[in-house]
């Protein structure tokens, strides 16, 4: 069975890159597993640390920063609720908005101290209520969305949570950003220098566990491929590196998760041929065939949304990578289809024929 591709392209295309200094990665070149786990961590430790809360910088001072409403500076947003909160307020005696471990806390004992307690990587701004009905609940599918009926922030959170299980499911639009702040724990958290030894794990840990795991990795690797990394976690990358010196290499490059972790990966077959007029196109999209079955890969600069038109009109998005799988159309029946890109202001038209 062979599958064939035609590139219509209609605007010259362009990279996008966040700000990641020369050479940064450079010593994870072939790496994969334990190995590119080590060496991560090894280029991600011993950043600058910072205060809970002080008169100087401290984190509430960066997360005015890095999570600020994009619309309106002086508001953070909640990260489980989108509420939009007066930033100046910080804490405010229980009537303003306050600090979230998406590594909880109480798993490996980080607290508040300096370093792994924070950590600004793992902080993200929240709205108290939502934070604390979160608590330390294992990340998973939910099933009761969570109505924040108290504080000053009130509302529909699109986030959800269990009567049952303890368990919390973040909204769509930061569910990818949960899976890659946990992911950093895990690698820049070894159980060296004194520090806790964090690992993710599948099963579920009771609310009174201190033990240095977070779940559940199934679903983390899951929400990672199904919310993948958009402009805002890169620039939110960028500012806390400004601070810590240190940045989420899981961001930088979201294909380290699947080297580590598992997951799809590509396997070792020469491209297909691109028919284009416009050779240098080449360089920024690629596209390779799965001879096993009929799963496809595509290479494509970071950013581009794709919409594939095959009847169903399902919707993919993708992040440029190493050969990064798009696996929701596990199955394609011979025919034709469009898969449409969207990146920036240009627009691209992929013709798939399967035959």
């Amino acid at each position: 069975m062979k599958t064939q591709l035609t590139l219509f392209l209609s605007l010259l295309v362009f990279s996008l890159s966040a700000q990641i200094p020369e050479g940064y990665y450079e010593t994870t070149a072939g790496l994969d597993g334990e190995d590119l786990k080590a060496e991560l961590h090894e280029i991600i430790n011993d950043h600058v640390v910072y205060t809970y809360t002080s008169s100087n910088t401290d984190t509430w001072d960066i997360l005015k920063q890095t999570d600020k409403d994009p619309e309106e500076g002086s508001y953070v947003i909640g990260f489980y609720s989108g509420f939009k909160m007066d930033a100046s307020e910080e804490y405010d005696n229980g009537n303003g908005w306050n600090r979230e471990h998406v590594w909880a806390k109480s798993r490996g004992s980080l607290g508040t101290n300096r370093g792994p307690g924070t950590d600004v990587h793992n902080l993200r701004a929240a709205d108290i209520s939502t934070n604390s009905a979160r608590n330390n609940r294992n990340f998973d599918e939910a099933t009761v969305q969570y109505i924040d009926e108290s504080g000053q922030y009130q509302g529909e959170t699109d986030s959800y949570t269990s009567s049952s299980e303890w368990i919390w499911e973040p909204r769509d639009e930061v569910k990818g950003d949960v899976a890659r702040i946990l992911f950093y724990m895990a690698t820049r958290y070894e159980g060296k220098s004194g520090e806790p030894d964090l690992e993710l794990r599948e099963e579920l840990l009771s609310n009174d566990s201190n033990e240095p795991y977070h779940a559940r990795l199934s679903v983390l690797l899951e929400w990672h491929e199904a919310d993948p990394v958009d402009e805002i976690e890169r620039e939110r990358n960028d500012v806390i590196y400004s601070f810590q010196e240190n940045r989420n290499p899981f961001i930088d490059h979201p294909e380290y998760v699947g080297l580590i972790w598992g997951g799809e990966e590509a396997d070792d077959v020469e491209d297909e041929e691109i028919l284009s007029s416009d050779e240098e196109i080449k360089t920024d999209f690629k596209f390779y065939p799965n001879p096993v079955n009929t799963n496809f890969t595509i290479e494509a600069p970071k950013g581009s949304k794709f919409t594939i038109i095959d009847g169903t009109g399902q919707v993919l998005m993708l992040n440029k990578g190493k050969r990064k799988t798009i696996n929701k159309i596990e199955s394609l029946n011979q025919g034709v289809y469009t898969l449409n890109s969207y990146f920036n202001d240009i627009s691209i038209s992929f013709q798939i024929i399967k035959k």
